[in-house]
């Protein structure tokens, strides 16, 4: 397996791109569709670079695989399969959170069966990616449908740990569930020590290079949210923690794209899309 990554400063996200060396097949995890909250206008240069990598490689796109709803990102994924084909997975129980979220917004138009995506994703599942197997683990709590991809001694894991100086993700989004964010986190600790766990974003200092990728062992023993607490402390610390945090300033346009499996909202009488934006609701 190859891995390259790319960041996206903006919303501090990594997407990463995974192919087989031998057969040339490809999956990209998380591709970031590019936003500018001031003037509504979405942009292509994230996408395009990967685009750019995968045809420098000959690679064949199979999958574009989402680890859940984001609220930090819009999603490029219905861009890509434009313009490389390949089909948009993610976790199953993605239709708990468009129906949290259909109420939100009141998108009456939005269906909640997940039917958006191509592939709709539970534990255990495993995708063929040439010789590669991606193994699909449950991983919830930052939202109900949460998953990561394991694919060797590699896990791609979304928005569950952070770098080891960062701490965890928050668990406080409609249907998150900080009990269960620490068992996933357990889960994935689990693994071998040298087990790379692969992150969707880096938070840390903005003279500090990004890093993409701590092992188990890292995580383990130095993360500082984590290390050395049971679940009632990492729970109570974790509460304290997300009572104290803003919404990310793209959660309004970015999760109601993303449900949509980052389908534009369908233009209104004037061929224009619009996003909502809720009131008093977060």
């Amino acid at each position: 397996m190859d891995i390259q990554t790319f960041f996206d400063p903006a919303t501090s996200t990594f997407s990463h791109l995974v192919w087989d060396p031998d057969t040339l097949d490809a999956a990209i995890v998380d591709p970031v569709l590019d936003y500018d909250p001031k003037s509504g206008r979405t942009t292509t240069d994230n996408a395009d670079k990967v685009i750019d990598a995968m045809s420098a490689k000959q690679l064949k796109l199979r999958y574009i695989l989402e680890t859940h709803a984001h609220a930090d990102h819009l999603t490029a994924a219905p861009y890509l399969k434009s313009r490389c084909g390949g089909q948009i997975a993610i976790g199953a129980k993605i239709r708990q959170v468009q129906e949290v979220f259909r109420g939100i917004f009141n998108l009456r138009d939005l269906a909640t069966d997940g039917s958006q995506f191509d592939v709709l994703l539970t534990e255990g599942d495993t995708l063929s990616l040439g010789s590669l197997s991606i193994e699909v683990l449950d991983t919830p709590g930052h939202t109900p449908a949460c998953i990561s991809y394991r694919i060797d001694d590699a896990i791609f894991i979304g928005d569950t740990f952070f770098s080891p100086g960062y701490g965890t993700a928050r668990a406080d989004f409609p249907g998150g569930n900080a009990e269960a964010l620490y068992n996933s986190l357990q889960r994935l600790l689990s693994y071998p020590d040298g087990t790379r766990l692969y992150l969707c974003h880096d938070y840390t200092d903005a003279n500090t290079p990004p890093a993409a990728v701590y092992t188990v062992r890292e995580q383990r023993e130095g993360n500082i949210q984590l290390r050395g607490k049971n679940k009632e402390a990492y729970v109570k610390l974790r509460g304290e923690r997300d009572a104290q945090l803003e919404m990310p300033v793209l959660i309004l346009p970015s999760i109601q794209v993303n449900i949509r499996a980052g389908v534009l909202p369908p233009p209104e009488d004037n061929g224009v899309s619009y996003l909502k934006i809720p009131l008093n609701q977060l």
